[in-house]
């Protein structure tokens, strides 16, 4: 799993673990990778996702657990502003982290799977992947993976593997308050006002989307692929 030292990566690696998998924590943070992991029963490993050698190196760690059964690809950052601010560092960075991280990640991890015929991939989206103003790196990247999803449960279908695609909404995570920074309010300010537009009126926990997640790579989802599943509380 990419990205699962924290937030939604962190309560997935840990629900994936309360069902019997044994989880490798990939992620650019080692020490709180190190972290998770000791919680979980689980390894951590290092893990820059837009570096190839690094992302091959977690995925030869799964895989040396007997087989490579499961991928969740969580890594993400945020390098938000308008367009006319945004410089071609804050593209590059986010771009970079989103979908070429991701494609290192599924193309590593489908020689795998396509080997033993079988296998899960859960790529994390968002709702952001519909617009949103100040993230046009951040928004083509996670509409950019909505295609991936698509392409990818077409390949490797006929090998039985599932591919499918999660697309959060407003999530209680350390990014989200990175964005109530950005726009000058307080956590708190921000979530009174984001709930009040939500139709679930509250704005949703990591383990909301972990839930959804485990289903996806569990034997119950075993005819659904090529699926983007929204988690906004609400339509």
């Amino acid at each position: 799993m990419t990205g699962g030292a924290k937030g939604i990566g962190a309560a997935t690696a840990k629900r994936l673990a309360a069902e019997g998998a044994t989880v490798v924590v990939a992620d650019f943070d080692e020490a709180a990778a190190q972290e998770t992991a000791k919680e979980i029963g689980g390894e951590a490993v290092r893990c820059d996702v837009t570096k190839r050698e690094d992302v091959e190196a977690a995925v030869e760690a799964a895989a040396a657990h007997g087989s490579l059964d499961i991928l969740v690809t969580c890594a993400g950052i945020i390098r938000d502003n308008l367009l006319f601010k945004m410089t071609d560092e804050d593209w590059d960075a986010v771009i970079d982290t989103h979908l070429k991280g991701t494609f290192f990640s599924v193309r590593a991890a489908q020689k795998h799977m396509v080997e033993q015929k079988s296998g899960k991939m859960v790529l994390i989206s968002s709702t952001s992947a519909l617009g949103n103003r100040g993230q046009a790196n951040y928004s083509t990247a996670k509409a950019g993976l909505q295609g991936m999803t698509k392409t990818l449960a077409m390949e490797l279908g006929r090998y039985n593997v599932n591919v499918n695609c999660v697309a959060p909404g407003f999530i209680a995570t350390a990014m989200t308050h990175q964005t109530a920074e950005r726009i000058g309010i307080s956590f708190e300010q921000f979530v009174e006002a984001a709930s009040k537009e939500i139709p679930l009126q509250r704005v949703g926990d990591p383990e909301d989307v972990a839930g959804l997640i485990a289903y996806l790579c569990s034997a119950d989802a075993s005819y659904v692929s090529g699926q983007v599943v929204y988690v906004r509380g609400g339509p």
